[in-house]
């Protein structure tokens, strides 16, 4: 019955986050073609008028589409994410827009310029925090494509918002596992890494399932208190090792090694940014 129940579990996760995937590509008026050019204009007119927070707006919203997105996508991304100090992310946007436009891209010098920048602002920020000082980074770009957490709590028939947040986050997680064979993308084929989140009212705990030789699993559980902790989760991708990572906003070292889909990935960073959210509003109150 345990089994039964756990297997109806995860088929409710999955359907539940095929809804919300399809009520975001309904809410386009616009052919995706159409309205990412749209979106793309409006984000390039943005940040030319140092618009941050409505540039991010715009990203976000491109950030929910499904096609393939023009190599400026991560030009921009990596501008505002810089101005946002999420220097992780903006370096990776940036290499991105590099290796995609290549030498002949409009944006090429300014992007290694801006690359440049980043290396300096961190360390910047190691030397300042060597002598004791903080550097508060400035939360410009909003969660893209989160749901409401009420909405999240009818898509997920609960009336708790700390379980639909985490019904959501292991909805994600489930399909995001990391695959040391990139040619290994059926879901009924388990992940060699994979991640599974719970929570008390003060902490989010993290288990890792690693698949290794012979198919032995190997489970490991770090605990994450929230108090204290910036909400605002920083994330990147790196193509070369297939990986997106999840980093640890308590010290900036990887948390979760996640396949490679840079969507999927901030969606996790952001649904989980979420849930620290709310676990502190409940601490505070």
């Amino acid at each position: 019955m345990a089994v039964a129940s756990g297997t109806l579990q995860r088929l409710a996760r999955s359907v539940a986050l095929v809804a919300v995937l399809s009520a975001a590509g309904q809410a386009q008026a616009l052919a995706p073609e159409h309205e990412m050019r749209r979106l793309m204009l409006a984000t390039e007119e943005a940040v030319n008028a140092g618009s941050w927070g409505e540039a991010g707006e715009y990203l976000n919203r491109l950030q929910q589409m499904e096609a393939k997105k023009p190599a400026d996508y991560f030009f921009y991304r990596g501008q505002v994410m810089l101005q946002a100090g999420h220097l992780n992310e903006a370096q990776s946007a940036l290499e991105a827009y590099v290796t995609r436009a290549g030498t002949e891209g409009s944006h090429y010098q300014q992007a290694l310029k801006l690359i440049t920048d980043v290396e300096r602002t961190r360390q910047s920020g190691s030397a300042d925090q060597a002598n004791g000082k903080q550097s508060p980074k400035v939360a410009l770009i909003e969660p893209a494509g989160n749901q409401r957490i009420s909405s999240l709590r009818k898509l997920y028939l609960t009336n708790d918002d700390r379980d639909a947040l985490l019904m959501h986050l292991n909805s994600l997680l489930d399909v995001a596992g990391w695959r040391a064979d990139q040619a290994i993308a059926r879901l009924d084929k388990p992940a060699d890494v994979a991640y599974e989140v719970s929570a008390t009212d003060s902490a989010i705990s993290f288990q890792e399932i690693r698949r290794e030789a012979g198919g032995r699993l190997v489970r490991k559980t770090r605990t994450m208190e929230v108090y204290g902790v910036n909400p605002m989760i920083e994330w990147g991708c790196e193509a070369a090792v297939s990986s997106c990572w999840i980093y640890d906003p308590r010290d900036g070292s990887r948390l979760m090694q996640l396949g490679y889909d840079r969507d999927r990935a901030g969606e996790i960073a952001r649904t989980l940014g979420q849930l620290v959210r709310h676990l502190q509003a409940l601490a505070g109150s």
